[in-house]
């Protein structure tokens, strides 16, 4: 369940949420403000995963607002100015909805902070997870947030961890990515497979890792640029 607030200053729109928010099952909207203060104050005291904000605030806008605020908060800003969307996306809003708008355009934007708030958990939770392989006689223990990314050699996998002589054991890249999170792991390339996670940057269709530049393949291209813009 999704734990949000909204802060507006206009009771109306307040209303709106409010009442949209109580046909979706996933997400729970705590409290309601019309003071900008008091929302703060909340913020400081409760965790919240989703923040309903309007941007026009005076005497404060919300864009100010949001940067003020010390939790990690998904926002979706509300507002009647179509002048500040680009400057609301520069803070990876999950969305901009601008007044007034219709339940199916707010579906869409909440729909879209479930989407990142699951991404988000699972994420979390990869920190915790481990592979275990048979190599040099035994069997390893691999943590996945450790692996620096996969290589095919033919018949064998070569797994690469920081710090650390790689892994090398006899399965296909097949065989490894359906053991691997689909959420953080992609194949890139007939011979390797990235986490999401340790990505430094995308250019010219390579990827770099840990200062190796990975090269992404054309018919797994479209499928990479299209999770890639999700983790982002």
């Amino acid at each position: 369940m999704i734990k949000a607030i909204a802060i507006d200053d206009e009771p109306l729109a307040l209303n709106v949420i409010e009442a949209f928010c109580k046909e979706l099952d996933f997400v729970d909207l705590q409290k309601t403000f019309t003071k900008p203060h008091d929302g703060l104050k909340y913020l400081k005291k409760f965790s919240v995963d989703l923040l309903f904000l309007d941007i026009n605030m005076p005497p404060i806008r919300g864009i100010e607002f949001y940067k003020s605020i010390q939790q990690e908060t998904m926002v979706i800003f509300t507002t009647a100015h179509r002048e500040y969307a680009v400057e609301s996306y520069e803070l990876n809003a999950i969305d901009f909805l601008l007044k007034p708008f219709e339940k199916e355009r707010f579906i869409k934007a909440v729909n879209r902070a479930k989407e990142f708030y699951t991404f988000r958990r699972q994420k979390e939770e990869i920190k915790n997870q481990f592979l275990f392989v048979r190599a040099d006689y035994s069997l390893i223990k691999i943590a996945l947030a450790d692996i620096l990314y996969i290589e095919g050699l033919d018949d064998y996998i070569k797994i690469i961890l920081p710090d650390q002589k790689p892994i090398v054991t006899r399965m296909t890249m097949k065989n490894i990515l359906e053991k691997l999170p689909a959420k953080e792991f992609f194949r890139v390339h007939r011979s390797f497979i990235i986490p999401f996670s340790k990505i430094q940057n995308v250019r010219n269709k390579n990827i770099l890792i840990s200062g190796v530049e990975i090269p992404i393949g054309s018919s797994y291209e479209e499928g990479f640029m299209k999770l890639f813009s999700l983790n982002i």
